[in-house]
């Protein structure tokens, strides 16, 4: 009687765990429909039926006002990890000085940039200090290079 219950208690723990290690899946930013993004025409529209089309853009140039992205991406997370962008949709409308729309742009996850870090440390220039160098490498030093400041000495030799 005592065996079924441990194999209960302990299938339900496993059962737990394992839940815990399944990928998370999740949604950022805009969500683009593919209708109303083709819906936008160079030439044809302008900022005002853009924003009625599409909405307010996810952010706009840093440079330029005329340019307005919409950005989704989808992520999905295991467990306690950072997560990873499994799909990215960028809508990039480009307006000409009068307003109109010049270009609409869709680019992907081409755009998304992967920093791997080697170490857990950053290489500096300069010199290869231990604690005890670090903590005691200044003493005697103060005031003994360049001398500037303090000196007296006059240099008309009066």
């Amino acid at each position: 009687m005592a065996v079924p219950r441990i194999l209960t208690l302990v299938s339900i723990i496993a059962v737990g765990l394992a839940a815990g290690c399944a990928r998370v899946p999740g949604h950022q930013g805009f969500i683009i429909d593919p209708q109303l993004a083709a819906a936008v025409k160079p030439g044809v529209d302008n900022k005002a039926s853009v924003r009625g089309t599409l909405g307010r853009p996810s952010f706009t140039g840093q440079f330029d006002e005329n340019d307005w992205y919409y950005v989704s991406r989808d992520t999905k997370q295991l467990a306690y990890k950072i997560p990873r962008p499994s799909a990215q949709k960028i809508l990039h409308v480009r307006f000409d000085r009068g307003g109109n729309v010049a270009t609409v742009e869709t680019t992907g996850l081409e755009k998304v940039a992967m920093i791997h870090v080697v170490k857990d440390r950053t290489p500096t220039p300069g010199r290869d200090r231990n604690f005890f160098q670090e903590l005691f490498g200044n003493i005697g030093q103060v005031g003994s290079v360049g001398r500037g400041g303090g000196s007296t000495d006059n240099p008309d030799g009066n």
